[in-house]
């Protein structure tokens, strides 16, 4: 009895540290698991922010906040589940997620609808996110101010809060309005002219209330002290003014005001909420006739020397890539209501360069002066004869404006239409900026006309909308894209990053692979670049400078220019009104959606150049490939007990360590090949157990390759790659993990897998090096393997006699095909240094290898 005790005690410390051992494994595969999970998890809430971004999903300000506050949760898993991967080194990813969660928490619990009390407020104090508060154009003049740093006059804003004091708190004035409104017919144009002159003279007989007064007129003094000459124009900035649905023109714009005319023309301003346009316009758009909700703009009017518009899109043309520039000597009013012939200039959106200048003959000028009265006014006087015909911009003046009004397309994710003047000081100054009103219902209108035409590749995958023509050029994995040609279209193997450096000067892209949710579809959607992925076999249909149309509206490629498409090369993003959800989204997505760390290379690929959570998401994937790569360095003798020996006709002493799942039964101290229920290990495994590769005899040896060995060992040679490593191989395993480490000899090779359902976490990653030959045999060896790696559609990588590769991202069906190349391929590479006589042999046994001759 007392051996038996005795032996159990002393049993009871190994299976203890055992039990340790394979707890810490579990513990990384299941740090591993969680983060591949968040990783998947953020590029669906990414995308649909995205999404709601661009107009393609609807989402209500609750729905953003939600999405938000979950994109921090799952980046923060993500940070976390790395971290632990790297037993704490990777702390400062931590720090970042949580510096951007507190920036997002702070946007998402500031600026709701209705939380500002003021009446009036400096532009200073004023952004985009406020719309609800003080109006669209309020809103886009103080969001170019503060968050773009643009050049805008002196001013300020009257708040929604005050306008609906005067209206409301009048004694009997809101009730004697809406009981005329209630009389208003839709479809009789007169009765709405009639309503609408007597609500006006209500409101301009009406008392100001003394709140709104002494609030408007401090402002004044506040923004134009101690200058008593000053003169403001008095604009409008109504809810959704300034939006897709924009109202421009509906309200009423008052210019020359003073500190005298302030009130009244506060009045005026606030009585075209009722003019028969504005009525019929709400009537025809389902806006409530009764509306009172309209801020106004107070602004410094600019002495203009010359004024206009700039449009970031061709507003006629679509198949321009132009910016567009109109400006007339004066005040813009007449470039505004096409009352005057402006000059013209057509910027390229690509270069920067001027296109084209059409300079008009200006005979009539408007210009602020003052009346007798005192009164400043807007007059029509003649130009100089020395001006009429000379062109009322700098040709730097035309690029400067070009810039910004492409700066401002970026900004608000939407074309733009900029009102814009120089002053007699030759500055530019910003009045104000809206988005463009494009025609969105123009692609159905052509696709039944695309009936008689057959596509060279259809089915593909939209991942990010638009048209886009010319010569396809193939850009391979790792290539450098500085040379890229302007206007041509992308043909890649796989979505990657990588392409940001050319994407912009792409006309489109087609990928035969790639994910929706991924880091390049989000570029391509940021940048507006038309693209297609999952097409499989464009690689080899498409040739090199073959003209082609990408249709990313149906997800086609056609042959050649098609005229029925090229209207609609330039993306349209859907019409949508500036709500408070969309107002909102525009201040968090800053922090969340942008990609900057796109290469893993780079010295800026740090915790620290994480300025958003897509950086952060891009930055914890790529490390834990690498983390989880090395797991089987941790394996050490007294692991040993943990793993049980693979009893299969293989040149390997091959071991077994099962995470879960991995095995039909473990524990136990022998397996077979029938038991491995591994998904990427058992592929792995059919590929090295393939009658096929396996040798029928004595391999063939090559004398001289042979006695360089011998040489090589003698003399030392081989170790300038490392010791003789031991001759015992692991496979860590589990159902869809694998990591496979063969140590014999003086070399090695590693294949780390995730190997599922979900495209987005697929993974293949291998690497070899060292052999006992000399440096230029070894050499030879790993160009051989990534030959056949590259034609297998391998991302490859060399540095002398190492190998470094990878497969991501594919369908699974993919990647158990290259696992079994690769099981194959390693039984077949063992002493293949040996046979590397001459270069020749280079290129002789990778199409051997790649025909299926093994031997």
């Amino acid at each position: 009895m007392l051996p038996l005790l005795r032996r159990f005690l002393s049993r009871t410390p190994a299976r203890s540290g055992r039990e340790q051992a394979l707890a810490s494994f579990n513990s990384r595969y299941e740090s591993f698991k969680e983060l591949l999970q968040a990783n998947a998890d953020l590029a669906g809430v990414l995308a649909a922010l995205d999404a709601a971004q661009r107009g393609d999903k609807r989402m209500d300000v609750g729905q953003v906040r939600k999405n938000a506050r979950r994109a921090v949760v799952f980046s923060e898993r993500m940070a976390t589940a790395l971290n632990r991967l790297a037993s704490g080194g990777q702390a400062a990813l931590l720090q970042a997620v949580r510096a951007l969660g507190a920036r997002i928490e702070a946007e998402l619990t500031q600026h709701a609808q209705g939380d500002v009390a003021q009446l009036v407020l400096s532009l200073d104090e004023v952004d985009a996110s406020m719309a609800y508060s003080v109006g669209g154009k309020n809103a886009n003049l103080g969001e170019l101010r503060n968050m773009l740093s643009m050049p805008v006059p002196r001013g300020f804003a009257i708040t929604i809060q005050a306008g609906n004091i005067f209206l409301l708190r009048t004694p009997g004035l809101f009730k004697s309005i809406y009981d005329l409104l209630r009389s208003v017919d839709p479809d009789k144009p007169e009765g709405i002219a009639a309503v609408s002159r007597q609500v006006e003279a209500r409101i301009l007989e009406a008392p100001m209330p003394p709140e709104v007064e002494q609030a408007l007129l401090g402002a004044w003094d506040a923004a134009f002290a101690p200058d008593a000459d000053a003169v403001a124009a008095l604009r409008s900035s109504a809810i959704a003014e300034d939006g897709v649905q924009s109202f421009a023109g509906q309200y009423r714009s008052i210019l020359g005001v003073t500190r005298q005319d302030l009130l009244t023309a506060f009045r005026r301003v606030m009585a075209s909420l009722f003019s028969p346009r504005a009525l019929a316009y709400r009537a025809g758009h389902g806006y409530a006739l009764d509306a009172t909700g309209m801020g106004l703009c107070c602004v410094e009017m600019v002495r203009a020397k010359a004024a206009g518009v700039a449009f970031s899109r061709h507003p006629v043309d679509l198949r321009s890539n132009c910016v567009v520039i109109n400006g007339l000597w004066g005040l813009g009013e007449m470039v505004v209501d096409g009352s005057g012939t402006p000059d013209q200039w057509l910027v390229s959106r690509a270069t920067g360069k001027i296109a084209k200048a059409t300079i008009a003959h200006k005979e009539v000028r408007l210009r602020l002066s003052r009346t007798p009265g005192g009164l400043v006014e807007s007059l029509l006087e003649p130009v100089p004869d020395a001006l009429r015909d000379v062109p009322c911009l700098s040709d730097d003046q035309a690029r400067a404006l070009a810039r910004m009004v492409l700066d401002l397309e970026r900004h608000y994710q939407y074309p733009q239409d900029m009102e814009w003047a120089v002053d007699e000081d030759d500055q530019i100054v910003l009045l104000q900026t809206r988005p463009m009103g494009l025609d969105s219902t123009a692609e159905l209108a052509v696709a039944p006309a695309l009936g008689h035409l057959r596509p060279l590749l259809a089915g593909g995958d939209v991942a990010a909308r638009g048209v886009g023509c010319g010569p396809v050029v193939p850009v391979a994995e790792g290539e450098d894209m500085t040379h890229f040609p302007e206007g041509a279209v992308m043909l890649l193997p796989h979505s990657s990053p990588n392409a940001m450096a050319a994407m912009r000067r792409a006309a489109a892209i087609v990928a035969e692979t790639g994910s929706l949710t991924g880091h390049m579809a989000s570029l391509c959607r940021e940048f507006g670049v038309p693209t297609v992925m999952n097409l499989p076999g464009a690689v080899s249909l498409l040739t090199p400078g073959q003209v082609v149309t990408v249709d990313a509206l149906s997800g086609r490629v056609y042959n050649g220019e098609v005229p029925e498409l090229l209207p609609l090369r330039l993306v349209r993003p859907k019409s949508r009104a500036d709500t408070p959800a969309l107002m909102l989204l525009r201040r968090v997505t800053p922090y969340i959606l942008p990609l900057h760390l796109v290469d893993p290379q780079a010295a800026t690929f740090t915790p620290q150049h994480c300025t958003s959570l897509h950086d952060v998401m891009r930055y914890a994937h790529e490390l834990s490939y690498s983390q989880m790569f090395q797991i089987s360095d941790s394996v050490s003798e007294k692991d040993a007990g943990l793993a049980c020996r693979l009893a299969a006709p293989l040149p390997l002493d091959l071991y077994i360590i099962d995470l879960g799942g991995g095995l039909r039964r473990a524990g136990r101290n022998a397996v077979t090949p029938e038991d491995v229920r591994s998904t990427p290990f058992h592929c792995l495994l059919g590929g090295m157990l393939n009658p096929a590769v396996q040798a029928h005899g004595p391999r063939p040896v090559n004398m001289r390759g042979f006695l360089s060995v011998v040489g090589q060992s003698v003399i030392g040679g081989n170790q300038e790659t490392g010791s003789r490593f031991g001759q015992r191989s692991y496979a860590i395993v589990a159902d869809r993990y694998l990591n496979f480490s063969s140590r014999v000899g003086y070399h090695y090779a590693i294949v780390d897998s995730w190997c599922g359902d979900t495209l987005s976490k697929n993974y293949i990653r291998f690497e070899f090096a060292g052999g006992a030959a000399g440096n230029v045999q070894r050499e030879r060896r790993v160009r051989c393997i990534g030959l056949i790696l590259q034609e297998l559609g391998f991302t490859v990588n060399i540095t002398g006699d190492r190998i470094r590769a990878r497969f991501q991202k594919y369908p699974r069906h993919e990647l158990c095909a290259r696992l079994d190349q690769l099981g194959r391929l390693l039984i077949m590479t063992r002493q293949m240094d040996m046979l590397m006589v001459d270069e020749a042999a280079v290129q002789t046994y990778a199409a051997n290898f790649l025909t299926g001759e093994y031997h």
